[in-house]
């Protein structure tokens, strides 16, 4: 392997102002991570139209610094305060929060902050080491396997989508009917534009990743009834105990391997990660009962799990162009709106931003490590600015971004109307993501299906005769066939069709502290 490329990114990211980016951008995911509801996508999305008048390579280093930067934010709110400031961290309230209960928050943030570094560096390695060879094999890639392997990511993040999968396929399917909207690329015919000049092109991927996931996100959440705060534990002796570093070392190996495998998966990411890392060292624990009630490997896995797959779901994006979640698919625009094309083509034509991105990981763990514990004081203080001063503000930001992009203000109707729908979407359990991931794998998908066939003289079953792009149809079918298949195994074993599959992941009752010192 040549280490010259990776050699030259760490001379990239080394520069003043890529260090520069790469700090604000962890500092600020750890300050999204903290504040409930807003989330790396929708922050993301708000911050698109400023990444105009930077560099890209910057830019990429920002964004991704805001993306895992946000998985360890979370941690700090679901440990002191029981509130989760970010979806993967709902798993780590279980013993986070047991332990802050017993005196032992500065230990939980302690090896949450060693988990995440050791799981994010872990799978960084692996991302130096794995994405150059996909991004090899990529290269054999043509408009047949890119439109299966477009078609394969629909599916796959639809069909593990939050709010059921029925309802993540309708979202889906709206996102590429709205990929059709414009003048048809090959015939110049217009598409669902009803005649408005300002649809001819088609609609802007910024409008609607600011309307579903920022004003959408900011509407929804000032309409939840948020629970009164309470006052964070205190944080005493932050560095684990020489006992809770033996009991965390498995979990956190163990959840780097999960981490890092699930992130690549479309679909995967870091909520399913922490899940299933937590469910992984119940299950193995010799006594079970344990986690919920204070089990520091509890806090190890899944952090250390959610911070290696937000590092690893980068592959799919940087190597096949293909994005495995909504923040990805969000990363698939910004790159977008540099001139950068994603996929197999860009560690040659853009190596400075493929290893630079790649190596200011490796810059911006370092850095979470060393500010997460010191800037637990400022972040609680966070919590207390009231959402109805917070939402007006991310509001405002919202319009003026997106009107900046093309001094259009047909964009900041755009912006409005998604916003509703972002809205309406979260209100009646439909997740966004899965109708963004279509959007932008939109235009691939109806793209390369028509060039195929072209080449196939219109015979479908060309897509079948080429090795690659048959096996990721086969694929296509195993995952459209999974459900059918654990419907009919429950059947055979008499359990309800309607009956959720059991999960490792529920938490045992917290015991209360006071009826615990009474005892």
């Amino acid at each position: 392997m040549d280490f010259t490329p990776i050699i030259d990114g760490f001379g990239i990211v080394l520069q003043p102002t890529n260090l520069l980016y790469c700090l604000v951008g962890v500092v600020i995911g750890m300050l999204i991570g903290v504040l409930p509801g807003l989330g790396p996508a929708a922050t993301i999305a708000i911050l698109l139209p400023i990444t105009y008048g930077i560099e890209p390579v910057s830019a990429i280093i920002m964004l991704a610094g805001i993306f895992y930067g946000a998985q360890y934010g979370g941690t700090i709110t679901s440990v002191l305060l029981r509130l989760p400031g970010e979806a993967s961290s709902v798993v780590t309230v279980f013993d986070g929060f047991a332990m802050a209960k017993q005196g032992r928050a500065g230990a939980a943030l302690g090896i949450a902050a060693i988990g995440s570094f050791i799981g994010g560096t872990v799978s960084i390695i692996g991302l130096s080491v794995l994405a150059p060879v996909v991004a090899g094999y990529a290269l054999d890639f043509g408009p047949p396997e890119y439109a299966a392997l477009g078609l394969l990511g629909v599916l796959l993040v639809s069909t593990v989508g939050n709010g059921g999968k029925l309802k993540a396929i309708i979202a889906a399917a709206i996102g590429l009917l709205i990929a059709t909207v414009g003048r048809d690329s090959f015939t110049g015919a217009e598409r669902f534009t009803f005649g408005n000049l300002n649809l001819a092109d088609g609609i802007d991927f910024v409008p609607i990743a600011m309307g579903l996931f920022g004003l959408g996100e900011i509407l929804y959440n000032l309409e939840e009834n948020h629970k009164k705060v309470h006052a964070p534990a205190k944080v005493t002796k932050v560095w684990p105990s020489r006992q809770d570093l033996s009991d965390s070392k498995g979990a956190i190996a163990r959840g780097s391997g999960i981490g890092f495998g699930l992130g690549v998966l479309p679909g995967g990411g870091a909520v399913l990660s922490s899940l299933v890392a937590y469910a992984v060292e119940k299950r193995r624990a010799k006594q079970p009962e344990r986690f919920g009630r204070g089990a520091i490997e509890g806090v190890a896995a899944p952090e250390t799990a959610n911070n290696a797959a937000a590092t690893s779901s980068f592959i799919p994006l940087l190597t096949l162009g293909i994005p495995a979640n909504a923040t990805m698919a969000l990363m698939f625009g910004a790159l977008l709106i540099q001139g950068v094309q994603p996929g197999p083509q860009l560690v040659d034509t853009h190596p400075d931003i493929f290893w630079g991105v790649i190596n200011s990981m490796y810059i911006g763990n370092i850095l979470l490590l060393i500010m997460s514990i010191p800037m637990v004081g400022v972040f609680v203080r966070i919590l207390k600015v009231r959402p109805a001063i917070l939402a007006p503000i991310t509001a405002l930001i919202t319009m003026l971004g997106v009107y900046t992009v093309n001094n259009s203000v047909f964009d900041i109707y755009l912006v409005i109307v998604f916003g509703v729908i972002g809205y309406l979407m979260k209100k009646f359990g439909f997740d966004p993501g899965p109708m963004v991931l279509a959007f932008v794998l939109g235009t691939l998908i109806e793209s390369s299906a028509r060039q195929s066939l072209l080449i196939f003289g219109g015979d479908p079953t060309g897509f079948l005769t080429r090795p690659i792009s048959g096996t990721i149809l086969a694929a296509i079918v195993a995952v459209a066939i999974f459900p059918l298949v654990r419907r009919a195994i429950r059947a055979k074993r008499g359990e309800p069709a309607g009956a959720p599959a059991p999960t490792e992941a529920s938490p045992a009752p917290v015991p209360d502290r006071e009826t615990t010192e009474a005892k």
